[in-house]
């Protein structure tokens, strides 16, 4: 297991920066870089509430349902997310039971807002399977200039 570190600065407040993170309609739009399908409609299933499930889910290239299954361990808007992985979506179905499955409960995925001078500091901290760490690295990357554009755009 990898854990992987990634920060950008955003020109707007905190309190902006996490509504634009996990607004269901602009999530859509910054999580669109997990996915190399432009119709893969990239969304969350559930609530950000502390102790709630959360499904990120969306279209693999074959039309299929997939993602990941996670709990809300902490949300303090504008402040910090913390995720627990607990499985993962195939074909639509809860998976919490198979070798990836087992393999990815209990990583974790946590994002920090910070004010400084022109803005937001935002640092996402995520586990990662070795195998898929340079991936999720150049997708976060891609995600996270997505969101400072929408946050900036938007504030």
């Amino acid at each position: 297991m990898k854990k992987l570190h990634f920060t950008v600065d955003v020109d707007a407040p905190a309190r902006h920066v996490w509504a634009t993170m996990l607004d269901e309609t602009t999530y859509r739009e910054w999580t669109g870089a997990f996915n190399s399908d432009s119709n893969s409609d990239s969304h969350f299933e559930g609530t950000w509430e502390v102790g709630d499930t959360i499904r990120f889910v969306g279209l693999d290239s074959t039309g299929s349902v997939g993602g990941m299954i996670a709990t809300v361990v902490d949300n303090r808007p504008g402040e910090f997310v913390s995720l627990e992985y607990v499985g993962q979506v195939l074909d639509g179905v809860d998976d919490t039971t198979s070798e990836i499955a087992r393999a990815i409960t209990g990583t974790h995925e946590l994002y920090s807002f910070t004010e400084i001078n022109s803005g937001t500091r935002v640092t996402v901290n995520v586990d990662s399977l070795d195998e898929l760490a340079s991936m999720f690295t150049e997708l976060w990357l891609l995600a996270l200039a997505r969101l400072k554009d929408l946050a900036e755009l938007t504030s």
